[in-house]
């Protein structure tokens, strides 16, 4: 890795969708699912699904900090799914699937707190309080290889079309200053 690069890791429900949300935006060099915060070592989606891992679904981000900014991909976030639900996000319902910044360091936990806390007093969930863990980094474990980039492979499946596609193209709408020009 490249050491210019800085990580963050993530969870906000299903990771095809977390990770489709930030493929897009300049700076980012890379996502990965995987798995994290949970009790067993080498955690298979098969287990996660199951849902007694304690894991969460979640995606290390890779990112230029010269390119774009914690604060951003923060805000980018807490804006692409409900931090306000509890284990919840549509009808992906269960514990691997709750709401979470894993921070690596000090200042990503103040910058963590800072953002969701602004984001709060802003109303970006209508008054309901934002429960979204900021925890220490833990081991992160990548998912499968067919977790990867999944949106991108399989667009017509119905999952990408009903959910991820509308949640992916609001993101693009709402932080088009932070897309990638290609």
């Amino acid at each position: 890795m490249n050491e210019q690069w800085d990580s963050l890791i993530v969870g906000g429900g299903c990771f095809w969708c977390v990770d489709a949300v930030f493929r897009s935006l300049d700076g980012v060099i890379s996502v990965e699912p995987g798995y994290a915060g949970g009790r067993t070592e080498h955690p298979t989606y098969e287990e996660i699904c199951q849902g007694n891992t304690g894991h969460i679904e979640v995606v290390r981000i890779r990112f230029d900090p010269a390119r774009i900014g914690l604060e951003s991909l923060l805000e980018v976030f807490f804006a692409s799914h409900d931090p306000a639900s509890r284990d919840r996000q549509g009808n992906d319902v269960g514990e691997q699937y709750r709401s979470v910044v894993f921070y690596a360091s000090d200042a990503q936990r103040e910058m963590a707190l800072a953002v969701r806390d602004r984001l709060q007093a802003e109303g970006l969930t209508e008054g309901a309080p934002i429960v979204t863990e900021i925890l220490p980094a833990p081991v992160f474990w990548p998912a499968e290889p067919e977790h990867d980039d999944y949106f991108a492979r399989h667009p017509w499946q119905g999952y990408c079309q009903f959910v991820i596609a509308p949640k992916v193209s609001a993101m693009r709408k709402k932080f088009a200053r932070l897309q990638r020009s290609e």
